[in-house]
């Protein structure tokens, strides 16, 4: 009997190892980390307030119903999984990741988190970002379990993944309260310098735990969210003091990944400009389809953007028309052209390639 099980083990592995070379060729494994830009439910296995997981979040999913994303529908790791022939990732704490669901990838982001761990602290239980590289250590140790360890790393070292962080160190940190710890601690621009030595930390630690193809996105227009017009700005323009620090904050991201690029001595991390991807429609946003980028979809106050959406909150008919979703978050339509960008964008946008030119290369080795 404990042959017969030890030979139906085998080809339980034999199979998914034979599915793994199949489906490689044809998409790849995705990792995500970070915050809400790119958590897809995680948080709903949590104790925290930082949640989507009531109505009216998720109402123009397919299922349209709340799944823990912060949208009315696709976020972009949703959006980056299609356009590269794969299945959405599933949150790493849902009870569905296991068996050969594994082999998609998992997303171990977390609404609230940031660089620093005491980001967030306000939202009590998140899965700060040393947690989800520790939870990436652990997925590997699974997923060795599955297909063996050597095909285990193969697919690892062939993933694509995305880190988003840095925003919450800001609105969620440094500018939450007036004399903050961190603004009394800090100047802007020596604050600007501490997130860039930890990140080079958080991205270091991604590396030794295999990732090999990373695309990182910087912090996009932090002063122009409908929540910061709602409680900085007197006229609708966006806050100069927190668009000075995506400023200060993403040049150096790049310089960043450039040091790390040379180090290491391969182009393992991309860098994303979210900020210009979002000034796009910011800026102009009938250009893209949309009737306004200062009022929030979902909200209550001034440009909907004071407090969470929820079932009593103001909604729009029409998603389409707005660029932000809540206070906080892009609408389904601004993700899309958000990973447009990231798919075919220039260097103004892509730093040192796009994902079709870094896909493109990947399928020629």
């Amino acid at each position: 009997m404990d042959s017969s099980l030890g030979v139906m083990r085998w080809w339980v592995v034999l199979s998914v190892v034979l599915t793994l070379g199949i489906s490689q060729a044809e998409a790849r494994a995705f990792f995500v980390f970070g915050d809400s830009l790119v958590d897809s439910g995680n948080n709903d296995y949590l104790a925290t307030s930082a949640r989507a997981d009531n109505p009216p979040y998720g109402i123009d999913y397919p299922t349209h119903r709340p799944t823990g994303r912060f949208s009315n529908g696709l976020n972009i790791p949703d959006i980056i999984s299609e356009a590269i022939g794969s299945e959405a990732t599933l949150p790493y704490l849902s009870p569905e990741l296991r068996g050969e669901r594994l082999l998609v990838g998992a997303n171990f982001a977390s609404a609230g988190v940031g660089i620093l761990n005491d980001t967030g602290i306000q939202f009590l239980n998140i899965i700060r970002i040393y947690k989800q590289l520790e939870y990436f250590q652990q997925y590997q140790t699974r997923l060795s379990r599955l297909i063996g360890p050597g095909q285990a790393q193969r697919l690892v070292n062939d993933a694509l993944v995305l880190i988003t962080l840095g925003g919450n160190d800001f609105v969620n940190n440094y500018y939450l309260i007036p004399f903050s710890v961190r603004s009394r601690q800090f100047a802007l621009p020596d604050y600007v310098r501490y997130l860039i030595s930890e990140y080079r930390k958080v991205l270091s630690r991604l590396y030794e735990l295999g990732a090999r193809r990373v695309l990182v996105t910087g912090t996009g227009p932090m002063g122009c969210v409908p929540a910061e017009l709602a409680q900085r700005s007197r006229t609708g323009e966006c806050v100069i003091e927190l668009q000075r620090a995506a400023s200060l904050f993403n040049p150096q991201l790049v310089q960043l990944i450039n040091s790390l690029n040379s180090e290491i001595g391969a182009q393992v991390f991309v860098s994303a400009n979210a900020f210009d991807m979002h000034m796009d429609f910011i800026s102009n946003p009938r250009a893209y389809g949309f009737v306004t980028s200062k009022i929030a979809c979902c909200g209550q106050g001034p440009y909907n953007g004071l407090g969470l959406c929820t079932p009593l909150s103001n909604l729009c008919p029409n998603r389409d028309l707005y660029a932000f979703w809540d206070a906080f978050h892009p609408s389904e339509k601004a993700n899309r052209i958000i990973v447009q960008r990231i798919l075919t964008g220039t260097t103004k946008y892509m730093h040192p390639m796009n994902l079709s030119t870094l896909m493109a290369l990947d399928s020629r080795t």
